[in-house]
C-alpha cells in the first residue's frame, strides 16, 4: 500500500527570535512567531507525514494550548511523528518541501535541511527534497513579513 499526504504552515516573522527552518538556525535579523520553534518546514512535513497516514494534523497532536509544549522543536516533532509512523507499520518513503519567502536567501541552508531531516526521520538523505522559492514581493505584502512551506510525503506499508 502506497499513500501520499500534504501539509502546509505559514508563520509570521518577528523581533527576537531564532530563525529556525528544516532544523537548521538560519542567520537573519528576525524568525519566525509561534507556540513551538514555529520551523514550518518541519510543521509542513509533520502534516504531509500524519495526513498520509490519516492521522490528523499537528494541532491535534500538538496544541499550542498545552503549555509544556511551548518551544518544542520541529525536528521532535518529526521524531514522534515518524515514531508513531513506525508503530502503526509505516516506512516513509518520500518527503518533498517547498519554503517560501522573499527573505532570507535560503539557497545555502538547503542541502543541511535536506540532510537534518533525513537523519531525524531515518530515512536516506536522497529521500528528501527541499526547495526555496522566493515570492519577489508578491507575497505577505510584499514587504517580506514570513515564511511558508508546502511538503508532500509518501508513505509505504508493506
Amino acid at each position: 500500500m502506497v499513500r501520499t499526504g500534504i501539509g502546509f504552515d505559514s508563520h509570521a516573522l518577528v523581533k527576537g527570535r531564532q530563525l529556525i527552518l528544516g532544523g537548521i538556525e538560519i542567520e537573519f535579523d528576525r524568525g519566525l512567531q509561534g507556540h513551538s520553534d514555529a520551523d514550518v518546514v518541519c510543521h509542513a512535513i509533520a502534516d504531509a507525514l500524519l495526513g498520509a497516514a490519516g492521522l490528523g494534523d499537528i494541532g491535534t497532536l500538538f496544541p499550542d494550548s498545552d503549555n509544556t509544549l511551548d518551544g518544542m522543536s520541529g525536528l521532535a516533532i518529526l521524531v514522534d511523528i515518524r515514531d508513531r509512523l513506525a508503530i502503526r507499520g509505516y516506512k516513509i518513503a518520500n518527503v518533498d518541501a517547498a519554503v517560501i519567502t522573499e527573505a532570507p536567501d535560503l539557497a545555502p541552508y538547503v542541502n543541511k535541511m535536506r540532510v537534518k531531516i533525513a537523519d531525524n526521520l531515518m530515512i536516506a538523505d536522497g529521500n528528501v527534497n527541499i526547495k526555496a522559492r522566493i515570492t519577489q514581493e508578491r507575497a505577505f505584502g510584499g514587504g517580506g513579513d514570513g515564511v511558508a512551506a508546502l511538503a508532500v510525503a509518501t508513505l509505504e506499508k508493506p
